[in-house]
């Protein structure tokens, strides 16, 4: 899951000229929902917006959050914050599609609204074409996702520690075939000099008698 947070002086949105919501000092959040998320990406993306520290407070910045402070909240689901380029030309196959993704919207809002009142956190139509009238303050754009799945981590069974064992001793075996070739060679070389010394010494005495 992905989010554009922005803090704001106001914002609204229109369908077919119409304003159907708005907010004045808050935050506008722009949601784009995965394929993969799960109520576990809700929880975090939940917890994270409502206590993200944007506000200032007694000239202090980045000290107090939308709920501390008391304020509203604008969110708008945009899908096409799952895009993936492909060339120049965008792609939303990741995004969550169809009645599923507006399910999983609506089980996100319905969250903010049960942590936080429900009065502050409004919304736009979803699937609607809409224009959303944003006017940052700051500007301040935070941008959020939620963390990627671990992968499991592979347990080392027996049958490895196995393998590693017999690879283990085929290297000690094979460090003692080497050394035993290198013995025999040497052995030879050492027969040889003892065959050719006998030979010397034959011609010698052949050669005084």
């Amino acid at each position: 899951m992905r989010a554009i947070i922005q803090r704001v002086t106001q914002a609204s949105v229109s369908v077919d000229g119409e304003v159907i919501s708005s907010i004045g000092k808050g935050l506008c959040v722009l949601l784009g929902i995965s394929k993969h998320d799960t109520s576990k990406e809700i929880e975090y993306m939940v917890r994270k917006i409502l206590n993200l520290r944007v506000f200032d407070e007694n000239g202090q910045r980045w000290k107090k959050s939308v709920v501390d402070k008391n304020l509203e909240v604008l969110c708008v689901s945009q899908f096409t914050l799952q895009a993936v380029l492909k060339g120049n030309k965008p792609d939303y196959h990741l995004a969550m599609g169809g009645e599923q993704s507006e399910t999983f919207y609506q089980d996100f809002l319905q969250q903010m609204r049960s942590v936080y009142r429900p009065d502050a956190i409004k919304d736009g139509k979803f699937g609607a074409y809409m224009q959303v009238h944003i006017q940052n303050d700051g500007p301040v754009t935070i941008s959020l996702e939620t963390p990627s799945p671990k992968p499991p981590q592979q347990k080392q069974g027996k049958g490895t520690s196995g393998a590693e064992t017999v690879t283990r001793e085929g290297d000690k075996g094979a460090s003692h075939s080497a050394a035993d070739h290198e013995k025999q060679n040497c052995l030879s070389d050492a027969a040889q000099q003892t065959d050719n010394l006998d030979e010397l010494t034959l011609e010698e005495k052949q050669g005084s008698s």
